[in-house]
């Protein structure tokens, strides 16, 4: 698989249209209203390293409410103070793992995603400087690690099965990578990302 350089994933990345989420993978959320939603948004981070682009992801503390000990993008939900999502975004990483905001340069985002913990999430795309220096807020995070960015986008690396929930078909979608298991809203995330930049190549 060729690798995707910078210049490369900027441009596709702005010249097209993101695609949305696989309607499998949203049918058990249809029901909820809008109104009743939070609004929060991720940080897909992309950092260039010798090798290529790879990304930031982080598993999250066991003790959480929400999604505990699943690997998830730094993020969280929006507070007033923000003013945009964008910036909800940046202040999650800098608050959960010490990524400081003038190290993020922003690119774009993915479409809203509704969650089963009602939560409508906004992926923010955007590149980070490769001398980051993480600082863990373990009442959040317990580890931060990086996926080779040709991995998480090769669309063989995704698996994908369907489940019966009241009736009706539930796709979930996962990626082994090492010890780690990604799924759940992470993985429906990924899915969308790997059909958007399957265009770029």
């Amino acid at each position: 698989m060729r690798r995707i350089s910078k210049t490369e994933l900027i441009q596709g990345f702005q010249l097209r249209t993101p695609v949305g989420y696989h309607a499998e993978s949203i049918h058990r959320v249809a029901h909820l209203r809008e109104r009743s939603l939070r609004k929060a948004s991720v940080l897909i981070g992309f950092v260039e390293r010798p090798q290529g682009l790879s990304v930031v992801l982080t598993k999250r503390a066991e003790h959480l409410k929400h999604h505990p000990g699943q690997i998830s993008f730094p993020g969280g939900k929006y507070e007033d103070g923000d003013g945009t999502l964008y910036q909800t975004a940046m202040r999650e990483a800098q608050e959960e793992i010490g990524i400081e905001q003038h190290q993020i340069d922003i690119l774009g985002q993915l479409p809203e995603l509704v969650t089963v913990s009602q939560f409508a999430v906004t992926p923010v795309v955007a590149f980070i400087d490769s001398d980051y220096q993480t600082r863990i807020d373990c009442n959040e995070v317990e580890e931060v690690f990086e996926v080779p960015a040709d991995f998480l986008l090769d669309q063989r690396r995704l698996f994908s099965d369907t489940f019966q929930i009241k009736n009706a078909a539930h796709r979930v979608f996962a990626i082994p990578y090492k010890h780690h298991f990604i799924w759940g809203v992470t993985a429906q995330i990924i899915q969308s990302l790997q059909k958007h930049i399957s265009y770029i190549r």
